[in-house]
């Protein structure tokens, strides 16, 4: 049996070992298992650790949209390309904070501020510093996702209170570079080290549908999976349409169960992460999003919008979940 493919059992007899040892062909191994097999491990490890019956709700929101001088192949909101996408200013944290309220009360427990920055000035982490204290306060849980952050605007962040930060890997390191120029990979795994280091949870993921092919969606999970300490939110993108952008030209969805098979693989190799559904929800059906959540997905961004592209209506995940009798912040 390839080492990661059965069900490892730890001294406790208990099956989900978190590693940090992952080899591709043992990803892959897993990957390729019969259906009914894969289905089965990701549910029982998932189960290890998580309420199988449960969905974590989150909310996002642009507080400051456009204008982003990185040339991220499939984003809107880069200022390489012409999308038709106006640029704004940085949000007044009034605004942000009613906001936030709205999500509460539409039952989200997590509260996300995204920011269109390469990285953030020092005058405009002041600001959103009082962001994460004042929506903090209202009870919720705090991420943003600003871009790269130095050691220092990490630990200021914790100093208000974040709870989490979001700063996506994207893709494999082999197709990154076919993605992104203006910012390396390790680029990355550097903010998420700070991170770590200022006592932050973090989140990060990727995107499929870009173009990549399956051994790239694993190369990410082995990427992520491999860090030192797992991510506490594994967010799972399905590519917005974006007209204007260069993935638009290569840009193929993903066959719905090979979706599946990507969010069972992520289970099992990050036990104890959530594992969210995050855009691309408006393309799939009912039926995919139920079968994700029995591999292992609980959570999803709710709300009409996320960031500058749709997401489904909050009425629309509030039946297919009471349908599942999955619980969750959702009247």
């Amino acid at each position: 049996m390839v080492h990661g493919v059965g069900v490892q059992r730890n001294e406790n007899g208990n099956s989900a070992t978190v590693r940090s040892d992952w080899e591709r062909a043992e990803a892959e191994a897993l990957y390729g298992l019969p259906f009914a097999d894969l289905m089965f491990r990701a549910q029982s490890v998932h189960r290890e650790s998580f309420d199988p019956n449960h969905i974590e709700t989150a909310s996002l929101l642009s507080i400051k949209t456009g204008g982003c001088p990185e040339d991220c192949g499939y984003c809107a909101q880069s200022a390489y390309y012409d999308t038709g996408l106006k640029a704004s200013r940085l949000m007044a944290r009034t605004d942000v904070v009613a906001t936030a309220q709205r999500a509460k009360d539409a039952g989200a427990s997590r509260f996300c501020m995204a920011a269109a920055w390469r990285n953030p000035k020092d005058r405009d982490l002041d600001q959103v510093c009082e962001m994460v204290s004042a929506v903090k306060a209202l009870g919720m849980e705090t991420c943003v996702t600003l871009g790269m952050l130095t050691l220092g605007q990490a630990a200021r962040l914790a100093e208000a209170g974040l709870d989490f930060y979001n700063h996506n890997v994207d893709t494999s390191p082999e197709f990154y570079g076919r993605v992104i120029t203006t910012r390396t990979l390790q680029d990355r795994i550097d903010t998420l080290a700070h991170v770590r280091e200022a006592g932050i949870k973090v989140c990060s993921g990727g995107i499929i549908g870009m173009g990549e092919r399956a051994e790239d969606r694993l190369g990410m999970l082995v990427l992520l999976a491999n860090l030192r300490k797992h991510p506490e939110s594994v967010p799972i993108n399905l590519w917005n349409e974006v007209k204007g952008v260069p993935v638009y030209a290569t840009a193929e969805r993903p066959d719905p169960i090979a979706q599946v098979r990507l969010v069972a693989t992520a289970r099992i190799m990050m036990p104890k992460s959530v594992v969210r559904l995050s855009a691309g929800r408006q393309y799939i059906t009912d039926e995919l999003q139920a079968l994700c959540f029995l591999a292992g997905a609980n959570s999803i961004f709710i709300g009409d919008v996320l960031l500058t592209t749709e997401n489904p209506k909050s009425d629309r995940d509030a039946d297919l979940l009471n349908r599942l009798g999955i619980t969750s912040g959702l009247a």
